[in-house]
Parts: C-alpha cells; sequence; structure tokens
C-alpha cells in the first residue's frame, strides 16, 4: 500500500478491496466483488505501514459517490471511505494451517492495491 499525500499535505491511500461472495459459479471458481476504497490521515499511516496485499481485513466506513470529467464524458465514482479497519488472520497462515491446497473459510475481504488508472491523478 503507498502513502500518498493531497497537495495540502493529507496523508490518504486509494486501494481495491477484493471481497468474496461466498458462491462459487458453475466452472468451479469463486465470484468476487473489487470494491474501491479510499483511507485518509492516521488511519492510512497505519495501513501502508502494517498491511500489505493479501491480507485479510474488515472494514467500517461510509459509501461515497462522486462524479468527474474525463475527455468529455462524466465518469461516476463510488467508493468506501473508511473509518476503521481490524486485521483477521491473514490468508497463507489459514491455508498453512488448514493442509496444502485445503481452504475451509475463505469468505473474508482481502487487500488489493490495484488502483484503476483513470481515478489516479484525481486531486485528492
Amino acid at each position: 500500500m503507498e502513502l500518498k499525500q493531497t497537495q495540502s499535505g493529507t496523508n490518504y491511500i486509494r486501494f481495491t478491496l477484493a471481497v468474496d461472495r461466498g458462491k462459487k459459479r458453475d466452472d468451479g471458481t469463486r465470484e468476487t466483488d473489487f470494491i474501491s476504497c479510499i483511507v485518509w490521515s492516521k488511519t492510512a499511516e497505519v495501513m501502508a505501514k502494517y498491511v500489505k496485499k493479501g491480507d485479510r481485513v474488515a472494514i467500517t466506513g461510509r459509501i461515497q459517490t462522486g462524479s468527474y470529467t474525463k475527455d468529455g464524458a462524466t465518469v461516476y465514482t463510488t467508493d468506501v471511505v473508511l473509518e476503521d479497519f481490524y486485521f483477521m488472520e491473514n490468508k497463507t497462515q489459514d491455508r498453512h494451517e488448514q493442509g496444502a491446497g485445503e481452504v475451509v473459510n475463505d469468505d473474508f475481504a482481502y487487500v488489493d492495491d490495484t488502483i484503476d488508472d483513470e481515478l489516479e491523478g484525481l486531486p485528492f
């Protein structure tokens, strides 16, 4: 997770949270939602220091919608603005404890630090 700063000096992190839907498709792959998140100030500093891609986290926050214009078209956004987060056991540790290749409970949210290129240049 990369800690960034606004022009006014406020720390933030923008990341994608991968959330397992708890269902499998017909081909056996899991259904997953990818949720855009942003976290500010001290909470962002803590996440940057202690959370890495693949870690299990539980989050609390609020939904925030917005829009901006890109190449003459309006782009609508929906983000979760984190208020707090909690560490869960990590995916790698859980898999080792359950045995090779067997995952008993994989129905948590995972940090996925990919960012949509179109959102990267926004001023917040």
